[in-house]
Order: C-alpha cells, then structure tokens, then sequence
C-alpha cells in the first residue's frame, strides 16, 4: 500500500516524486507537452514559429511567422520533431512554437 509520506525516483526527470503520483503507470507524472503560449500539443498539430531560428548544419534560418505542419511529439516533452520543405528531421523546441 502506498502511504502519504512515500516518495519514488523517477529516473525520466531526476526527481523525487510522490508516490502516488508515479502509480498512474509510465507517462502519468508527465506533463503534456506545451507550446510557448501554454497550449496543448498533439501529433498532426500545426504550429508556427514565434522567433527566427538558425538551424545547424543546415546553414538557413527560418523566419519569424514560418508554419510547420503535422508535428510529432518525441520522449522529451520541450521537443517536437517536424519536417520543413527544404529540411528533413528537424527538432524544434517548444518554447519557440505557438499552436495555429
């Protein structure tokens, strides 16, 4: 039985979580990923770019107001992974996306 005072690891964020919270299964003390406005995010959302970002490696910037189509939510909560015309693979982190 899971008391009040019990606390478990949670090796996904390095935190000590109560144990209540962590019985909800994989996933459950996880929040939903959020664009930079607090908006939820799912798979197939588009989202559009809230700053220019240069991307590495690729030597382009996308610009201020770009839209991204049909994002994939990754393991990492702060990243989506998306596919620009000119750029395959592309990770973008979320606080510099807002939801269309």
């Amino acid at each position: 039985m899971i008391g009040d005072d019990d606390y478990v690891y949670d090796e996904a964020t390095g935190e000590w979580r109560p144990a209540s919270e962590m019985a909800g299964g994989p996933g459950a003390a996880h929040p939903a990923v959020r664009d930079a406005s607090g908006n939820a995010l799912t798979d197939g959302d588009s989202v559009t770019l809230i700053k220019d970002l240069k991307v590495k490696g690729a030597g382009q910037t996308l610009k201020q107001g770009t839209v991204i189509k049909s994002i994939r939510l990754t393991d990492n909560p702060e990243e989506i992974d998306c596919r620009h015309e000119s750029i395959k693979g592309l990770v973008l982190r979320t606080e510099f996306v807002r939801k269309r």
